[in-house]
């Protein structure tokens, strides 16, 4: 595969003084590229027909009184046809109709559905069944691109513990009963790193988080192929972070042809794993991003020298030299767009 190629890059935000833009997540459909953030207490999105070449003035999806934003919190996307959906943790009151239970204290995971290319958007509807389940703000979207979507968040309905919830959807609009997807025998699962949900060819849904398990902070995956029942969890790679601590660091999925392809951090280090196989080390660094296609895995993520990306097997190039929470994604002509936060900025670039 050829290297990756530095483009120039776009810049979106700040959206206003006091408000950064922050939280950067991408979705592709064809040549069509969107993106989602957040800043102050709302959510935007801006696309490009380009392959990211340009980018529309950001339009606000919604706003409340708090948006979970900061070390992965913050809105997913997902793009599938000619529909785009976007959820977010926010707190009461939510705008655009969404009408959340009074006794719920706020941190409900919500979704809003778009048919015209993101110039407006559905009122909210709630994912989660329990009110303020998702309170801890950590959630992840998939989709097939064709009508199949999954939510998974950490949740804390039990009172005792953080588990793995899910709920699945067709449109972004009305969602299945939630479902438990794991909780740990040791009483909870990791309480604040970012679960990642993969949708593969066969509409096989994959999940990855942080497990909390017999004193070690380690990625597990499972699989479901119907959203409702999900298979028994595995452990990815072979080595263990021993840690008492939770580092706020989740990785990612990616479908890469047949193939699953995680990555997640270790300690100071940043691993490719596929399940069942021994893990790959990518680098040195945390945050780390993943996309996919047929033609092979991007990673991204940031260092102490600034962000970086890396197609596996080749050395990685650096994006820029400030930056953090970056995001990639694969686009269908085998361009690659990443983005991330910089200087209260959405900096967007091709890099292939």
């Amino acid at each position: 595969m050829s290297p990756l190629v530095l483009l120039l890059a776009v810049h979106l935000g700040p959206i206003a003084p006091g408000a950064p833009a922050r939280q950067p997540q991408l979705a592709a459909n064809g040549s069509s590229v969107g993106v989602a953030f957040g800043a102050g207490n709302a959510i935007y999105y801006s696309a490009s027909p380009d392959g990211g070449s340009t980018f529309s003035a950001p339009v606000k999806v919604a706003e409340a009184g708090s948006l979970m934003l900061g070390r992965h919190r913050g809105p997913r996307i997902a793009a599938m046809g000619n529909s785009i959906v976007i959820t977010a943790v926010m707190g009461p009151p939510v705008a655009a109709g969404l009408h959340v239970p009074a006794r719920s204290p706020g941190g409900d995971l919500v979704s809003w559905h778009s048919t015209d290319g993101g110039k407006t958007w559905s009122d909210g509807a709630l994912v989660n069944d329990v009110p303020a389940a998702a309170n801890e703000g950590l959630h992840a979207l998939g989709s097939d691109g064709h009508g199949k979507i999954f939510a998974a968040w950490l949740d804390k309905r039990s009172g005792h513990g953080t588990r793995l919830y899910g709920a699945s959807s067709t449109n972004g609009i009305t969602w299945s009963k939630n479902v438990l997807i794991y909780e740990s025998p040791d009483g909870t699962i990791c309480e604040c790193c970012h679960p990642s949900v993969g949708i593969d060819s066969k509409g096989q849904i994959v999940v990855m988080w942080r497990n909390a398990l017999g004193g070690n902070r380690d990625l597990y995956l499972a699989r479901s192929a119907d959203g409702v029942k999900f298979s028994k969890a595995e452990k990815l790679g072979t080595g263990s972070w021993k840690l008492n601590a939770c580092p706020m660091d989740g990785g990612g999925i990616a479908i890469s042809g047949d193939r699953i392809v995680t990555a997640w951090r270790r300690e100071h280090d940043l691993f490719l794993a596929s399940p069942g196989g021994a893990e790959t080390r990518l680098g040195s660094g945390m945050d780390v991003g993943i996309a996919g296609d047929a033609r092979g895995v991007y990673a991204i993520w940031s260092s102490p020298s600034g962000i970086q990306a890396a197609t596996a097997g080749k050395a990685p190039v650096t994006l820029a030299a400030s930056g953090a929470f970056p995001t990639i994604v694969a686009l269908a002509d085998g361009r690659v767009l990443a983005a991330w936060e910089e200087d209260g900025k959405i900096s967007i670039q091709p890099v292939r």
